[in-house]
């Protein structure tokens, strides 16, 4: 498992208002964050199930009624939710890989604060000059909440130019620019 860094825990504490101090109840948060490199794209999603969505998202995890999640289980989630995604970059669709898959326990998802932790991967260099990114999530159904935001590249060759969102932030463009590395003699 990664380790957290604790810039990233401030970022996305202020991505989840309201998180440490309050349940969600009758939506099913899917927060992301996208940071951009020269050879891939990360992408990482916080899904946060409310209290009131938890059984449905609980019953779509425990496939066998078991009341723990097996790995199988847990895989299988985790390719349904990746299959709910799509990136294009420059017009061309993107394969994602996971990286990692972090599940909390039952009883946290029941109570409203479990968190599933998903890193995911996109092998892909994007070009010199002008880029254009598209993230779509389809979420788990109509109570599903978005919300989705670029990182501050930490390549000071690469500016963020704008950012598009949906209403409900579940469909996302990023243009970015990257400019040509200098060589240091």
């Amino acid at each position: 498992m990664s380790v957290i860094r604790p810039a990233f825990l401030v970022g996305i504490g202020a991505l989840i208002p309201g998180m440490a101090s309050a349940h969600r109840l009758d939506e099913y948060l899917q927060a992301t964050t996208i940071d951009l490199a020269r050879n891939h794209i990360a992408l990482h999603l916080h899904l946060v199930p409310g209290v009131d969505v938890a059984k449905s998202v609980i019953q779509e995890l425990d496939t066998n009624h078991d009341g723990t999640f097996s790995l199988f289980e847990e895989r299988s989630y985790v390719s349904q939710i990746i299959h709910r995604l799509s990136v294009f970059l420059n017009g061309e669709q993107q394969p994602i890989t996971l990286n990692t898959a972090t599940f909390p326990p039952l009883k946290d998802i029941q109570g409203g604060t479990g968190v599933v932790d998903l890193q995911l991967t996109i092998i892909t260099v994007p070009q010199i000059g002008f880029n254009h990114l598209i993230y779509i999530n389809r979420g788990s159904g109509p109570e599903t909440a978005w919300l989705v935001n670029c990182l501050l590249p930490s390549d000071p060759t690469f500016h963020i130019l704008q950012q598009k969102r949906s209403p409900n932030q579940s469909d996302y463009q990023l243009d970015f620019q990257i400019l040509p590395s200098k060589i240091h003699n």
